[in-house]
């Protein structure tokens, strides 16, 4: 959930939230922006909820970032309640050609040459760069889904493809 950014609508609309990452520190800035949200430091891959104990559960640029995405999927499931859903919001693959080349030549190329003449941080950007590039495209991660016990998954491109939204359903 990082800073609760994309857990702040949800909570805004009635939801009752749970907002869990891997990072103290990026818990404890959310914390401070949204101190009504329930925030729980935990991992993706190990989640610390029972079975079936939420109707949605949802990823925001992040999935990508663990370290065994198929067993957070599978993770996400067991504490889906049945007929529950998953959202997913992930960078992905641009679905026009011409575009999607230059945008991934932008990105490994000159997007970390960039970063290492101008960020304090450039291994950050060269890492964004490469695990965006290593992301499966939008059908793969759709079967993914559908290996990891989801049904009927589907996605919604945004900005071309640039990122797509996942959803998935927990069945019986």
């Amino acid at each position: 959930a990082g800073t609760g950014s994309s857990s702040r609508p949800l909570a805004d609309k009635g939801a009752a939230v749970t907002c869990l990452d891997f990072s103290e520190g990026m818990l404890a800035a959310g914390r401070l922006r949204n101190p009504d949200l329930t925030f729980i430091q935990g991992d993706a891959l190990n989640l610390p909820f029972p079975d079936q104990s939420f109707d949605l559960t949802t990823i925001s640029f992040g999935l990508r970032n663990t370290h065994d995405y198929k067993k957070a999927l599978q993770e996400a499931l067991r504490v889906t309640k049945v007929g529950g859903r998953m959202v997913i919001v992930e960078f992905s693959t641009p679905t026009f050609a011409p575009f999607r080349i230059i945008y991934m030549n932008y990105l490994m190329k000159l997007l970390p040459k960039l970063a290492r003449k101008t960020s304090s941080n450039p291994a950050a950007y060269v890492y964004f760069a490469e695990s965006i590039r290593a992301w499966p495209n939008q059908e793969l991660l759709a079967a993914e889904m559908s290996g990891a016990g989801w049904r009927n998954p589907s996605w919604v491109n945004l900005t071309g493809g640039v990122v797509a939204v996942h959803t998935g359903i927990k069945g019986s």
